[in-house]
């Protein structure tokens, strides 16, 4: 189905929007929500119970509350042309039409997608202006994940490195107008599928031809097909970035990216390459597919060289001093836009889901025997749920704010990769990445989970939310190998300095003082830091070789890499918490108390928290709730994307 004739899926779903608004208008507007009765009938199926709370400011910002609570809005973005967000992604990107099959759904997400890019800034500027990015991709995960993936795919692994090398000659100049104008979509071919950690050493050829200057790309055997990626549909248009080992003159020159066009204007296979769509997927269903290369030549400005060059006499000059350094200035120009993007969408879809279980939440009554007929929010369990996943959101907004800031502190270094590339390329953003994906799956299934069965059903998104933010545990760096990537950097006194933590305990009044969980992180930063690094000596001297050492300790790594994480976070979120309103402040103090909690195996055998800790860590936790529940719907009314719930 080619993508103008999905324009009438747009208009079926625009105008289901409108008559689900006008029905919600003439039931009234809800009555206020009360968190000693659970009083709130607007959210018991008949609408959202805050879209009459809040009314949009119309600069892209969100909602606006008659009681500010903090800069909820991903990445605190301030559009200088006020709108473009929400024309971008309108609130019927919210909603589908009924009876839509596999292809007719994924036709239209491209036909969206098309929109999107149509209604927001240029490429160039958008990808010059991080916080903008990064709320049009929070925005787009909320809508529909798949809407995510696709735009995030588009402008960070195709047109940022188009837009970086510049003017390369009229033929790179028309493909980047295609993907600007959205005519085209970009699809990123980077992971070869049958190999691990493939990213270090592709074994997909771009063989430089020079009785034509051209290269020849090709694809040696099945291990080395290019999967998982976004080039299935069989109608859209598709130009990739592949990411292959450069040869000249029989050498082997180390990783470069080349824009291929793999799908021509009527969505067919250009000559030379082979496509076989993925079957179904359920946790992002997206048009997937893998790609295999038989002799493809491609022109020499396809090539995005990097300051490499390749003279008359077919020798190449590149600017990196060898292969490793040639993979980190490959993969540096487009894995920190990657990054933000997947912290935006964790930190979005994070928040969605805590206004969906209060949607879903805040009018149900219970039977229990105990209290028959109860508000379900009288409950300790239910109110902790809900302000645990507000105060990871709240947690998740100010990583994403954070990252995607051009003043932030990023710990960048280059040289070799050891396990993955990421590490190599900017250690803290890739560690940001890690702590997001696993901090909002955790909060999106606290949310699915307290909604009841209800939480299970597709149409409330929280299923969606799961498998996507999951998807992305391995997608844009797997998290695992960043973890054993900074332990390595850790283990390397030129490379890593340890926390000096103050030798003073923490008490338990102190369990809730922001400044001495940042203690707290630096000394078990320190303690499993010393800890590795006088296991792997140790292995040295009984004469384990490097991957042996290695090998044994893997655990020990990830556990020390992880503490050097809590570290980062939570120094960020002390810096929060001095400048924080007070209804956040409370919010942070709980995302630290369950903080603690989560470690407290390791801070105890590190003897670093006071006896009895869980029983005081209890005592904080109902404190820090009555204080938090009289201000939840304020709190709640503060998430953008109101009418989450349906």
């Amino acid at each position: 189905m080619p993508l103008d004739a999905v324009d009438a899926l747009l208009r079926m779903a625009a105008a289901a929007d409108t008559l689900r608004r006008t029905r919600q208008r003439k039931q009234g507007p809800p009555l206020p929500f009360d968190p000693a009765t659970g009083h709130d009938p607007g959210t018991a199926g008949s609408g959202s119970v805050l879209a009459d709370r809040h009314h949009d400011r119309g600069d892209g910002g969100g909602p606006e509350t008659t009681e500010p609570i903090a800069a909820w809005p991903v990445a605190d973005y301030e559009s200088p042309e006020p709108g473009w967000l929400h024309r971008a992604i309108p609130d019927e990107f919210l909603y589908w039409p009924d009876g839509l099959d596999r292809h007719e759904r994924l036709s239209l997400v491209y036909a969206r997608a098309r929109a999107a890019g149509r209604a927001a800034p240029d490429a160039a500027d958008l990808l010059a202006d991080p916080p903008a990015l990064s709320a049009l991709l929070g925005r787009a995960a909320v809508a529909d994940p798949d809407l995510f993936h696709i735009l995030l795919v588009h402008y960070t692994l195709v047109l940022a490195p188009i837009v970086a090398a510049g003017e390369r000659g009229p033929w790179l100049t028309e493909r980047r107008r295609e993907l600007e104008s959205m005519s085209c979509f970009g699809s990123a071919l980077m992971t070869e599928g049958e190999r691990s950690n493939s990213h270090l050493h592709p074994r997909t050829q771009a063989r430089f031809d020079p009785a034509t200057r051209e290269f020849v790309l090709h694809t040696p055997d099945t291990d080395a097909v290019k999967f998982p990626n976004s080039t299935g549909h069989p109608d859209i248009p598709k130009t990739a970035a592949v990411y292959a080992q450069l040869i000249v003159s029989g050498t082997e020159c180390g990783t470069f990216v080349f824009v291929v066009p793999v799908r021509g204007p009527d969505g067919s296979p250009t000559a030379g390459v082979e496509i076989t769509p993925a079957p179904d997927t359920f946790a992002l269903p997206c048009d997937f597919a893998s790609v295999r290369f038989r002799g493809k030549r491609i022109p020499l400005d396809s090539w995005l060289a990097d300051g490499a060059s390749i003279d008359e006499a077919g020798r190449l000059h590149d600017p990196a001093a060898s292969t490793g350094e040639r993979l980190t200035r490959t993969m540096g120009g487009v894995a920190p836009q990657v990054w933000r993007g997947v912290i935006a969408a964790s930190a979005s879809t994070a928040r969605a889901s805590a206004q969906i279980l209060y949607q879903r939440n805040a009018s149900r009554l219970t039977m229990s025997r105990l209290a028959p007929e109860l508000p379900l929010l009288r409950y300790r369990s239910q109110q902790e749920a809900m302000l645990d996943a507000l105060a990871s959101a709240h947690v998740l907004t100010a990583v994403a704010r954070h990252s995607s800031k051009g003043d932030r502190s990023a710990s960048t270094r280059s040289g070799e990769a050891t396990w993955a590339p990421w590490s190599a390329v900017d250690n803290e953003l890739a560690l940001f990445k890690a702590m997001a994906t696993r901090c909002a799956l955790d909060t999106i299934g606290q949310c699915r989970e307290h909604c009841g069965a209800n939480g299970f059903i597709t149409t409330n998104r929280l299923n969606a939310y799961h498998g996507f933010v999951h998807s992305y545990f391995s997608a844009g760096g797997e998290n695992g190998l960043i973890l054993l990537d900074t332990a390595h950097t850790m283990a390397d006194p030129t490379t890593y300095r340890p926390p000096n933590p103050d030798p003073d305990p923490v008490t338990a009044a102190e369990l809730v003082v922001p400044e001495a969980c940042s203690r707290l992180s630096q000394a078990s930063e320190h303690c499993l830091h010393r800890r590795l690094v006088g296991s792997l000596a140790e292995a040295a001297r009984s004469g384990a070789d490097e991957f042996t050492a290695w090998n044994d300790n893997l655990a020990l790594a990830q556990a020390a890499a992880t503490a050097h994480l809590d570290r980062l976070v939570v120094e960020l979120l002390v810096r929060e918490h001095a400048t924080a309103t007070p209804p956040v402040r409370a919010l942070l103090r709980l995302y630290l108390l369950s903080w603690i909690e989560r470690r407290a195996g390791m801070l105890a055998d590190q003897l670093l928290t006071p006896p009895d800790v869980f029983n005081h860590i209890y005592r904080h936790r109902r404190i820090l709730c009555d204080e938090l529940l009289p201000q939840l719907p304020n709190l709640v009314a503060a998430i953008e994307f109101p009418d989450l719930y349906r």
